[in-house]
């Protein structure tokens, strides 16, 4: 117990004040915050802090080099798994022209001109993948990345192109 004059409330004399501080470890000039110092407290957590960070950063690069390396066997399965899809698919392209002959020959058509048929159908297709994969290549330099991060001498985006009727 503190000692307390009889017939005084604890903390109400000032020297019992003074003793709480004194009993708590704490000084009144440390109490008070005194300009450009920071509280002790404040200083040991910063100081913690400081010592951990090494420790944070190399727990974080370490997370990352392993995420990488799942990541990275992960890749290599897909690519093997889509090589495999990509054989099962011909596969069963190829069965599918070959009955789709099989039943033109079978109602009638000639042989020669039933591959004619399987040939100018395979080429039409092949020719619309071609001309979709030319208008999809300009994606590929990223435009709008690349004209905000171009410097020009006028921040207005440039004009809409006009409509062209035919």
């Amino acid at each position: 117990m503190t000692d307390t004059p009889p017939g005084t409330a604890p903390g109400a004399a000032g020297t019992n004040s003074a003793n709480a501080a004194n009993a708590s470890g704490v000084s009144g000039a440390a109490n008070a915050a005194s300009p450009g110092r920071a509280p002790d407290g404040v200083l040991a957590m910063l100081k913690s802090v400081w010592r951990d960070l090494p420790g944070l950063f190399n727990d974080r690069v370490e997370l990352l080099s392993l995420e990488l390396q799942r990541a990275g066997l992960a890749l290599v399965q897909i690519v093997m798994l889509l090589v495999i899809v990509a054989i099962l698919g011909v596969t069963v392209w190829l069965v599918l022209w070959g009955a789709i002959i099989v039943a033109l020959v079978a109602l009638g058509l000639h042989l020669a001109l039933a591959l004619l048929v399987a040939l100018v159908l395979n080429a039409l297709a092949a020719a619309l993948a071609l001309y979709r994969v030319r208008s999809l290549l300009p994606m590929l330099k990223f435009p709008a990345t690349r004209r905000h991060l171009t410097f020009s001498p006028s921040t207005e985006p440039p004009p809409p192109p006009e409509p062209t009727t035919p």
